[in-house]
């Protein structure tokens, strides 16, 4: 990837990179070796209470948002970590099959231990994403399976 992250450990860049890739790709299985097994994902508008732990279901919760849509495209950002620790600044583009498309702004936190992401926080505006998502999109999330649910709260 092009993005930036100058002083960033390799092993840490090349996890966070790679695990975006996959996931720009909608290659489940391949974002699913980038994830420890307890990993931690959390979308932070969200909160703690509604997050996803292990790869498995870190899946499940990312497809609700990502398997619908027509087009999904991860742009590059700056990356900065401390050796352990990483925040990367990035966007998407998601384009909904009804043809209402937008960008999202992300600023996401990870901690990457071994080469591994074993938590990552999403940042990013839950009304900049409404604003352009078709007016049924809140309807269609309110009955996904939600059997990935993972109670992070005091966790993160």
């Amino acid at each position: 990837m092009s993005a930036e992250a100058h002083g960033v450990p390799a092993a840490v860049s090349d996890t966070i990179f790679g695990m975006w890739k996959a996931l720009s790709n909608r290659d489940w299985e391949a974002l699913k070796t980038f994830v420890s097994d307890d990993c931690i994902y959390v979308d932070m508008p969200v909160g703690p209470a509604a997050a996803a732990r292990g790869p498995e279901d870190i899946v499940k919760r990312l497809k609700i948002g990502l398997e619908p849509l027509a087009g999904y495209e991860n742009h590059d950002g700056v990356l900065v970590s401390n050796g352990t620790d990483a925040m990367y600044e990035h966007s998407e583009t998601w384009t909904f099959k009804t043809g209402e498309s937008g960008v999202l702004r992300f600023v996401t936190v990870h901690k990457v231990v071994d080469g591994k992401i074993t938590l990552w926080k999403d940042y990013w505006d839950m009304n900049g994403l409404t604003s352009f998502a078709p007016p049924t999109w809140l309807e269609e999330l309110a009955t996904a399976d939600m059997s990935w649910v993972f109670d992070a709260t005091g966790l993160v």
